[in-house]
Order: C-alpha cells, then structure tokens, then sequence
C-alpha cells in the first residue's frame, strides 16, 4: 500500500494512542514489523506556543520510518503552522485527528467535534494541505449517529482536498469505545474512495485483523489497545495474511520485549522519570502469565529504572523454576 510517496511494506498500522504510542511503544512495534507508527496525539497549540512537554512527543529514531504525526486541534491556521514545524521536524507523514472524544478535546472544538461542523472541517484540511508537501492522512470517526454519513461526507471532502489516506474507527462520539465497532462503514467508505482507507476498530487478534481486510476491502488494518504489552500481534497479522500459521510468543520473547522496553523508556525519559512509567507499564507485558499480579506488586514502587531490568529478571528466573518444577 502506498500513501502519497510513502511505500508500506505490509497493511499493518500502530494507531495513535494518547499517553501510550511514545517512541519506546513505537519501536516495539516497528520491530515486530509494523509497517506504519503514528505519534500519540500532539496538540497543535502546544507546538506553536512551545511547550516542552509537547515538544517531547516528537521525539523519534531513525530505526521507526516512516513515522506519522498525528496533530489535534480546531483553528485551522494553528494546525498549518504546527504542521509546518512538524514536516520541518522530518515527520514523513502528518495525521489529523477527526477521532477523539475526550471531553476537554471537543469543548476546544477539536477530534470529532469537527465531524459535527464540516465547513470548518474543509477549513483545516485545506489549510494543512497548503502547508506541507509530505502525505496527509486523517482519522475519524462513523461521526455523531451510526448513519456513517457523516464520515463518507468527510472522507470524500477530505479526498478533494488532496488528502492521502483516511483512517476510520466506526464508532460513534458518543460510543467512545464501547459497543461493537460497524465494519460495514469502513467498506462502504473504501467503495466511496480512490485514496486508501485504513480499518481500526475491534482487533484483538491477528484473525480480526485478516476478517477486516476480507470483509471490508481496507487497504491496512489499525490496531491500537490489543498491540498494548503485544507488540507480537504484527508479526501474528504478517504471518497470517501472507499464508504462515501465526506462532504465540514464548515466555523468553515477552521478556525480551519487556527488558527492551524499559531499557528504551529509561533513554527516551531519564532514570527519574522512567521509574513512574515503568511500575505501570511494565505490567503490560505480563498479562496472562504465571505470577503476574506478583510481579506487579514488586515493581509498583520502582525507585530506580535499573531496579525495574532487575526486577524483570528475577520475574523471568522464578517463572523458569516454577515451570520446570
């Protein structure tokens, strides 16, 4: 699949996730062979208005290309300008959320609540595509009522207005993640478009992901929470689509992900800070196995990032014995 100039070299999708897809998630899932990251949201004021917290979320390593950042907001010249610094910054890709719906997001008039006024919406994408030459991708929503028209408006409009490839959720606003995601209105949205569309919603396994693409006729598949500790499924979705049986991951494979974890969150945030990420996250990584809720008693008051590597090796020496008790 192509978008604009960018070449995948398979349908698989990290999806933006706030507060989750930062640069060590992303590696994790480029080396599963994810063929396409996409930053957590990065709010377009915050850019343009230098926040270092903001700028942080741009962080990025050669070994994650191609990499799109997603920005969020509701005035259209702020998006451009952000846009702008983030193509500057050497985004290959720039994505524009349609999608959240967060409350504090939409009281700014951004994510969905631009479904709701397209005129504006037309506003955004005009002024983002004026400014900057590399592939322009939006994600959305089926919009705020299970119709879908509202995200076909949105993705013909956004097709007119020289954007590359939409990606859409088919849930409504006021569904947030709950109920089941409509399929349907991804297929009817890829026989409506010439440009590529993207299908997330309920994959949780590399059997969705291959029924999304069969049932739906999408050019890729998003995943978002299952690739959460389970950076496996990419491989699991590579090797289903191109004909392989998908092999789950051994005890010895999910602690290496998590030892690269923590050591990449460690160098991405620094010792201090990654103690706090880590007694959370590295939880993540051990969910369904043997003594898991232990471990994430031992590692809830992590006072050093060091601690955490150690932590996880004691993990991995008691499972071993266990098992082979």
């Amino acid at each position: 699949m192509r978008i604009g100039a960018i070449q995948l070299d398979n349908p698989t999708v990290l999806a933006p996730l706030a507060g989750i897809t930062n640069l060590p998630m992303r590696l994790l899932a480029k080396r599963a062979g994810c063929a396409l990251v996409y930053t957590e949201m990065v709010s377009a004021n915050g850019l343009v208005y230098g926040s270092a917290k903001t700028c942080q979320l741009l962080t990025s390593s050669p070994e994650e290309r191609p990499l799109a950042v997603q920005l969020f907001g509701g005035d259209a010249e702020l998006l451009a300008e952000a846009t702008r610094r983030v193509t500057a910054a050497g985004a290959d890709i720039v994505d524009l959320n349609f999608g959240c719906a967060v409350k504090k997001i939409l009281k700014s008039g951004a994510g969905v609540a631009l479904m709701a006024d397209l005129a504006k919406a037309e506003q955004v994408l005009r002024a983002v595509r004026r400014a900057t030459a590399v592939p322009l991708t939006i994600k959305m929503r089926t919009g705020w009522d299970a119709s879908g028209c509202q995200a076909l408006e949105l993705g013909r409009m956004a097709q007119a207005c020289g954007v590359d490839a939409v990606a859409l959720h088919p849930r409504t606003a006021r569904q947030g993640f709950t109920g089941r995601a409509d399929w349907s209105v991804i297929e009817r949205l890829k026989k409506a478009l010439r440009i590529p569309v993207i299908g997330n919603g309920d994959i949780t396994c590399a059997e969705d992901a291959a029924r999304m693409l069969a049932q739906t006729g999408c050019d890729a598949v998003m995943v978002g929470r299952a690739a959460i500790g389970n950076p496996f499924i990419f491989s699991q979705i590579i090797d289903l689509i191109q004909g392989r049986a998908p092999s789950a991951p051994i005890p010895a494979d999910r602690f290496q992900v998590m030892r690269a974890y923590a050591a990449a969150t460690i160098a991405h945030v620094g010792e201090s800070s990654a103690r706090y990420l880590l007694r959370s996250r590295l939880g993540w990584f051990a969910r369904g196995l043997p003594q898991a809720s232990q471990f994430r008693a031992a590692i809830h008051q992590l006072a050093t990032g060091d601690e955490a590597l150690r932590r996880i090796d004691a993990y991995e020496a008691s499972l071993v014995q266990t098992l082979q008790r």
